[in-house]
């Protein structure tokens, strides 16, 4: 299947938020909100996300639609603003019906890693993977993540651990 890679734009709040809660309904443990807290936010802040995420500078989302138009994956960067230096790579989904060699997560990656590279000037890219999701690590080390060693607490359940992995090499532009 043939899939179309672009940045969101300020009036698909819509969509963003369908996409959103279906991530949430499929992949609970991937985020870091709950399905609860996602549905019951207003259209006023869905509207806002969308267009900071198609307008910011230096952090941005990236749609996967397939032949029909429908969004069946989503992907982003985004600086942290705790950690100095850093970029992160968050919003990571595929539809179940979309995933593997030929769906469309490896474009979507690439369409993240390439606008922070391109966007920001943090010198180390990384992304957190919930310890329940060996299938997400895999992947991502295909990708050329590496485990930088670094376990936090899972923001939803402070039990359970997210594992950081960092790419290897990633440089923003030159200043």
């Amino acid at each position: 299947m043939t899939y179309r890679i672009r940045r969101t734009a300020a009036g698909d709040w819509r969509e963003l938020r369908a996409i959103r809660l279906e991530a949430l309904r499929n992949s609970p443990k991937a985020f870091s909100e709950s399905l609860a807290e996602a549905a019951a936010r207003d259209d006023a802040y869905w509207q806002a996300k969308a267009a900071a995420e198609a307008t910011s500078e230096d952090s941005a989302l990236f749609v996967a639609r397939d032949r029909s138009g429908a969004w069946v994956g989503t992907a982003g960067a985004a600086p942290i603003p705790d950690v100095p230096d850093h970029v992160h790579v968050h919003g990571v989904y595929v539809s179940p019906a979309h995933r593997g060699p030929s769906g469309p997560a490896v474009a979507l990656m690439d369409a993240a890693i390439d606008f922070a590279r391109e966007h920001t000037t943090a010198t180390w890219l990384t992304l957190g993977v919930h310890e329940d999701n060996p299938r997400a690590r895999a992947f991502y080390r295909r990708l050329g993540f590496t485990d930088t060693g670094k376990v936090v607490p899972y923001m939803l359940d402070p039990s359970e651990r997210l594992h950081i992995l960092g790419y290897p090499g990633f440089r923003g532009p030159a200043v």
